[in-house]
């Protein structure tokens, strides 16, 4: 009875060291193994079995892409402000024996050299570069630091900056600059608007003027226009009606010289003529010499000068 117990507890034993001989590795793992304490490979994704006893998993590293975040970092620039910056480092383990092997803490080793980094690229710059240049800035630090940690199997994808803190006076100059430059744009946008709405006022008062004008010239032109053809219908009305005097005083004339009148009835006839050309407007009548000689038509020519 003692025996059968004695081999059931060696067959667990053993299912059990069986067991923790079996490993399986998970999706963007590795495991490092040691074979008596020297490295001997590394296990990749799968079902893996190792010697008891003798093999060991030293290390079990993730290869998914890692984000750290380090503290605020107080760094001086070249114009000596002192300032603090805190960065974000994007790196991804590439070889698992370097990373287990290469240093002994390797955030801490990222983060020193991350600090030490960024001091020397802002030390070579001033104040307002540095506030305008974080591409640039990213750019040599990421440069910097995958050289740096390949010997120990990571690969840096990224460096931002995440904040950049200036000194509290550095940060009252900076907001006074802010707001002197938005007063600034407001009031060149106010002029702009007031110049535009006076230009746009007097071309409204230039085309009233101008449509004024053309109304005063349209209406001008009509009224001489009117002027022109009343004139010319007076005209026409006076020629016509001296036109029918002349007829009337030539049929006159003419009927008395078919009566058989003398000289002296017909040169009579003449000043009655003239007097009703006069009208009863005229102030003066200017009578033909041959007229003048006739003594006995002296009365005639005075009633008419009247």
């Amino acid at each position: 009875m003692g025996a059968i117990v004695a081999f059931v507890v060696l067959l667990i034993l053993a299912l059990m060291i069986l067991m923790s001989c079996i490993k399986i590795v998970p999706q963007a793992h590795a495991y490092v193994v040691e074979r008596l304490g020297a490295y001997q490979q590394t296990w990749s994704v799968g079902l893996h079995i190792k010697v008891p006893f003798i093999d060991t998993v030293a290390k079990r590293v993730n290869l998914k892409e890692q984000v750290v975040d380090f503290a605020p970092q107080p760094v001086i620039t070249k114009d000596n402000v002192t300032m603090r910056i805190d960065t974000v480092v994007f790196f991804q383990i590439t070889d698992p024996k370097l990373f287990a092997y290469g240093v002994e803490n390797p955030i801490m080793a990222i983060e020193n050299l991350t600090a030490t980094t960024l001091r020397n690229i802002i030390g070579e710059m001033e104040l307002d570069q540095t506030l305008t240049s974080r591409e640039v800035i990213n750019t040599k630090m990421r440069a910097s630091l995958d050289i740096a940690t390949d010997p120990w199997g990571i690969k840096v994808n990224r460096v931002e900056l995440k904040n950049i803190i200036p000194p509290a006076a550095i940060q009252d100059a900076m907001e006074k600059q802010m707001k002197a430059e938005r007063e600034r744009r407001e009031a060149i946008l106010r002029a702009e608007g007031e110049k535009k709405s006076t230009i746009l006022v007097a071309e409204g008062q230039k085309e009233s003027a101008i449509l004024e004008a053309e109304a005063e010239k349209q209406s001008a032109i009509l009224r001489a226009e009117a002027e022109k053809e009343k004139m010319i219908r007076e005209a026409e009305g006076e020629a016509e009606a001296i036109l029918k005097v002349q007829q009337a005083t030539a049929d006159g004339i003419r009927m008395i010289r078919e009566a058989g009148a003398d000289e002296a009835v017909l040169k009579i006839k003449s000043l009655e003529a003239f007097e009703k050309a006069a009208n009863g407007q005229a102030t003066k009548i200017i009578i033909p010499s041959e007229i003048q000689g006739i003594a006995g038509l002296a009365a005639s020519a005075k009633e008419i000068l009247k």
